[in-house]
């Protein structure tokens, strides 16, 4: 059974004007994606700039979200790394902290050969007894799980389960579906193609959209399954525009921008990161005003 169907938000870290986890807002974040039906929330990932964060600021946000959750719904819990040992010292405490899942990012940087991911994915499953899900995104790691790979890790270790496909290959998600007859679960890693991967068997997704159409987002899944396809796709290219000013600068640069423009005041991303470009910002906060949430 999968871990969660429909759309899970990749939800953001606020932070405040000295730089620390807000977290009087953060409860604030998932008390509104609940309300508004989001199936599953994905702490501390890479919308939640994981990658800045301190080990310990990594843990703690990750068990605060798992307590202000409080099994509403399930959690999912970002702990990849670049470092086999790291990765399994973050999935074992993101367990003992409640996560009901962990994520886990292809290494970056190494470009770990097909063999090295599949040792690297499978110590790290075998250091906890929660479910697993791979995270295949190789414009940002610079390596791609191979959807041979990502079979046979779901096939021959128990409790990984899935795969976030964030390439934007169909053909890899087909191919997937097809070796696998549906054993793993496939979640869309990009906005702009949740239908497509919904029609090839996927599960769900999991969206940085949702941070700011929280509603939309389970709808265009909610849809889907109830078999409104016609409902389904209107809403997912109705929110095309949106979904294309949210990564016209590398994210979570813009999400963070449309949330503070809606007054949600989540505070800037960590550097290297940086404020969004003014022209993009213009951009951005047009297409917020033509969706309604403005």
């Amino acid at each position: 059974m999968a871990i969660f169907e429909g759309a899970g938000v990749a939800l953001v870290t606020p932070f405040k004007e000295n730089g620390d986890v807000n977290y009087e807002k953060l409860e604030e974040l998932v008390e509104e994606q609940i309300e508004n039906h989001t199936d599953c929330i994905v702490a501390a990932g890479t919308t939640g700039e994981a990658s800045t964060m301190t080990e310990e600021e990594h843990i703690d946000t990750i068990r605060f979200i798992c307590q202000v959750v409080n099994g509403r719904v399930p959690v999912i819990a970002g702990t990849g790394s670049n470092c086999t040992k790291t990765a399994s010292r973050l999935s074992k405490e993101a367990e003992e902290a409640g996560a009901d899942g962990v994520l886990v990012v292809s290494p970056y940087y190494n470009k770990a050969t097909q063999g090295g991911l599949k040792a690297h994915f499978t110590q790290i499953a075998k250091s906890v007894k929660i479910p697993v899900v791979l995270y295949n995104i190789p414009g940002r790691t610079g390596v791609n799980i191979e959807p041979e790979t990502i079979v046979d890790l779901c096939k021959n270790v128990e409790n990984i389960v899935g795969v976030k496909e964030a390439s934007g290959n169909f053909s890899a998600v087909a191919t997937i579906m097809q070796l696998s007859g549906g054993y793993v679960d496939v979640y869309s890693g990009n906005d702009d193609q949740i239908v497509p991967v919904l029609a090839l068997g996927g599960k769900g997704v999991i969206s940085v959209l949702s941070n700011v159409a929280p509603k939309e987002t389970h709808d265009i899944c909610e849809r889907f399954f109830k078999g409104d396809l016609e409902g389904s796709r209107r809403l997912q290219l109705k929110a095309l525009p949106l979904i294309h000013a949210l990564f016209s600068e590398v994210n979570p640069i813009p999400v963070k921008a449309a949330m503070n423009l809606m007054g949600k005041a989540v505070g800037d991303p960590r550097l290297p990161l940086t404020v969004m470009e003014p022209e993009h910002q213009e951009i951005l906060k047009r297409e917020l005003e033509k969706f309604g949430i403005l």
